[in-house]
């Protein structure tokens, strides 16, 4: 990739990234774009497997990927969404939000492939990215950080960037204090297979016309139809009590299909979906999380990233491609700002009014899918008449999806 000069002579040269899941391959990528080296540690023995929930990357994430030359990559391992239709648990259209004109469909993936991606668009260039390194300790000094990790290893460099994820080790390293996940309410289970050689069926175009957001008479749900014809359908399932996902996927699979189903009775097509699926197809995603907003976003010559530090909820349908948002402006700020807290602080500034708002909207959202009958009634009444006034699409998705970042302009 083009290396970009530096504004200023700046003493960052080598950066530690801890997690290689999305936003540390794509920070690695950036930052080499801006001059500067770094190393990706991620815990796991090998890239990551996870064959558990498909994601999205908005147009916004698709732009923010095109700074580093992983646009194209991304689009070719997922399938194109064109629309999203909102309705209720009978089947009743109450909004229909196409792709904003001027701007590329969203990219719906599992989020495993994602992850393979990136990770060799990583190696592929030179990136280094070392396997089985679960940090425990972090020391720094004047000059320089150290980290150390499980294995009995360290690595030295200029700054460590915590990529870590919603469950970060960085951020408690951080600030022992800083808030942990929160809870929604809601525990997530997909169904169906997806299946990327499909996109083939349909002549080689691999679209998803439209995806569908029922609004169920006791829980949430989505479905839509994948380029081989078969279905893909999730549930957002209402549980008061909290589970990890440990301890949600040691609950036989057979007693969770079977609440699923009753909650999914008298939904259409939500009864047939979940009367004709099998537990072989089910995926228990676990607890739907969400980060509330960190306090401290960086401490001396280490700093947060992606989920680790602005997670939202799946509602938001912006987690994947807001962390890459932010592995892009973070590699800005430390491409012209020399000093790496007044870097850091750029970067806070840039990123938390923006994430922030997405995420509390989305945790709006999750409200409306753990209310109850009445509730849900009075919203399909109000529905249609608020997507006619203020629930425009330009104006519910423009800001969001329209985010470009312009690498060539500095940081000041």
């Amino acid at each position: 990739m083009e290396q970009t000069r530096r504004a200023v002579v700046v003493s960052i040269e080598k950066a530690l990234i801890i997690g290689g899941g999305i936003a540390g391959p794509v920070a690695a990528l950036a930052l080499q774009r801006a001059g500067i080296e770094s190393t990706v540690f991620e815990a796991y023995e090998s890239a990551a497997t996870d064959a558990g929930a498909m994601l999205t990357v908005a147009p916004n994430g698709l732009a923010a990927l095109s700074i580093i030359g992983a646009d194209k990559l991304v689009q070719s391992a997922g399938h194109p969404l064109h629309s999203m239709v909102m309705e209720t648990g009978k089947g009743k259209q109450l909004m229909r939000v196409d792709a904003l004109p001027g701007l590329p469909p969203s990219c719906t993936m599992l989020r495993a492939d994602l992850f393979r991606v990136l990770h060799d668009h990583a190696l592929a260039n030179g990136i280094t990215i070392e396997h089985g390194k679960r940090l425990v300790d972090i020391e720094q000094t004047a000059t320089g950080v150290m980290a150390r990790f499980a294995d009995g290893t360290t690595a030295e460099g200029d700054i460590l960037i915590g990529a870590d994820g919603i469950h970060s080790t960085v951020r408690t390293l951080i600030d022992p204090q800083a808030p942990g996940p929160e809870y929604t309410g809601l525990m997530s289970f997909g169904f169906g297979e997806f299946t990327p050689d499909g996109r083939l069926s349909d002549g080689g175009k691999g679209d998803i016309e439209a995806m569908h957001f029922a609004f169920g008479k006791r829980a949430f749900y989505g479905y839509w139809r994948q380029p081989d014809g078969k279905h893909v359908f999730f549930s957002n399932y209402p549980q008061a009590e909290p589970m990890t996902l440990a301890e949600a996927r040691a609950v036989p699979a057979e007693q969770w299909l079977d609440k699923l189903r009753a909650a999914h009775l008298g939904d259409t097509p939500g009864e047939r979906l979940f009367a004709e699926t099998s537990v072989d197809e089910m995926i228990v995603t676990g607890p739907m999380e969400r980060m509330p907003h960190v306090p401290n976003w960086f401490r001396g010559r280490v700093v947060l990233l992606g989920d680790a530090v602005h997670a939202p909820s799946s509602s938001s349908g912006q987690g994947a491609s807001l962390a890459i948002e932010s592995a892009i402006e973070l590699a800005r700020c430390l491409r012209d700002i020399a000093d790496p807290a007044a870097a850091f602080a750029a970067y806070e500034r840039l990123r938390r009014p923006r994430v922030e708002e997405i995420s509390d909207n989305a945790a709006k959202t999750n409200n409306g899918k753990t209310s109850g009958p009445i509730a849900k009634t009075l919203f399909g009444l109000i529905m249609p008449i608020a997507t006619r006034t203020f629930l425009q699409p330009e104006k519910m998705f423009g800001p969001v999806h329209r985010f470009v970042i312009d690498w060539d302009q500095p940081v000041v």
